[in-house]
């Protein structure tokens, strides 16, 4: 079973839920290494977000993750605005008009949405952002759908390289933003980017499963 519009908006919901549970400590996080707004910047966004598609409950999953990246590039502050809005206009535009997402389609998305970042944020894996989640996670979600499995489990494998991403943050030191004005310092923090990317994948997938 794959993924309608109102999957997606289901998924954003809980997305939104989880920055909210989550906000103190991204923002400690943020606060260790750059300027301590990641945390409220995501719950500003994602708030904005769910409000948004409730008004104008978009027909497709494209429209849907259209209106997001429109919502998050017009209300979060700092790089995170850009580079999720990004992310989620490219993962748009990766699923056209499709009713319906599948395994495959789910895949191509989140590959579409981590090229945006890349492409905005000129980061690489290994720089202490967030695509150190976000590039295992495009890796397991392939394969994952390479193997057949629908969209639930696809974005299911992507959470959980994610996370594992996220940890490999912890011990580098940042090439890009404002972490690496720190230099050496940066190291021994985990990314609030990359932590802040696993978390919403996680949501994403939860949700998805449950509605499956």
């Amino acid at each position: 079973m794959g993924c309608t519009a109102q999957d997606v908006i289901a998924a954003l919901r809980a997305g939104a839920a989880v920055v909210a549970e989550h906000r103190d400590e991204l923002i400690q996080l943020d606060r260790a290494i750059g300027d301590a707004d990641h945390g409220e910047n995501m719950d500003r966004g994602f708030r904005a977000v769910v409000s948004k598609v409730d008004t104008a409950a978009p027909e497709t999953p494209g429209a849907a993750l259209k209106l997001t990246a429109t919502v998050l590039i017009s209300t979060v502050g700092g790089a995170s605005g850009p580079l999720y809005g990004t992310a989620f206009l490219r993962a748009a535009a990766a699923v056209g008009d499709a009713e319906e997402l599948d395994g495959a389609a789910v895949a191509k998305a989140l590959q579409a949405g981590m090229e945006g970042v890349i492409g905005r944020g000129r980061a690489a894996v290994g720089d202490k952002t967030m695509v150190d989640a976000l590039s295992p996670a495009v890796e397991a979600a392939k394969s994952a759908a390479e193997s057949g499995e629908g969209a639930a489990a696809v974005l299911a494998a992507a959470a959980d390289a994610a996370h594992q991403g996220v940890q490999a943050t912890e011990p580098l030191v940042a090439r890009k933003g404002r972490a690496s004005y720190l230099g050496e310092r940066s190291a021994g923090h985990i990314d609030p980017g990359a932590r802040s990317t696993a978390l919403l994948l996680s949501a994403f997938a939860e949700a998805t499963r449950s509605r499956s």
